[in-house]
């Protein structure tokens, strides 16, 4: 029987089109799961695993924070990085209309727009990441530094 063809994501052609190695992995899952579990489900350091946050500034736009899943976004921290007085987390319900993504498949690579992203700094000290790879059951791993081009991202001190 032939193999199913695999779907890539908006994501996974972006990282293809501008020559970025990854890996991508697949688990189970039927909806939103935690980010810890999903590190659990594939057995990996939470260190490794980051996790896509969007809010949105007091002027009304929309900002991107890619931060350690166990870790939680500043967003004193979070709204000085992007220039704004205040961040808000964006209700779960405009995540789809604002990304294109869904709540637990939300990456910072291949959004509807592009908005300001910030990739935690911790980042910067680890040789791979792993990062929503733009649905839910997917992740890539790759490069921080591929992650913060693919995603035209600054790095900055995002977390509490």
């Amino acid at each position: 029987m032939p193999k199913a063809k695999e779907t890539k994501t908006n994501a996974m052609r972006i990282l293809e089109t501008n020559k970025i190695a990854y890996k991508h992995y697949t688990y189970e899952c039927g909806e939103f799961t935690d980010a810890l579990q999903i590190a659990d489900l594939l057995g990996m350091p939470y260190e490794k695993v980051y996790k896509t946050l969007v809010t949105a500034g007091s002027g009304g736009s929309y900002y991107v924070f890619v931060i350690p899943i166990a870790k939680e976004l500043d967003l004193k921290k979070a709204a000085k990085s992007v220039g704004e007085k205040a961040v808000s987390m964006i209700p779960v319900k405009d995540i789809n209309r604002v990304t294109g993504y869904v709540r637990g498949g939300c990456t910072a690579v291949g959004m509807k727009k592009q908005y300001a992203t910030r990739l935690d700094s911790s980042a910067e000290e680890l040789e791979r990441i792993v990062v929503s790879g733009g649905r839910i059951g997917l992740q890539v791993e790759l490069a921080p530094e591929d992650l913060r081009k693919a995603s035209q991202a600054e790095y900055a001190a995002l977390t509490v």
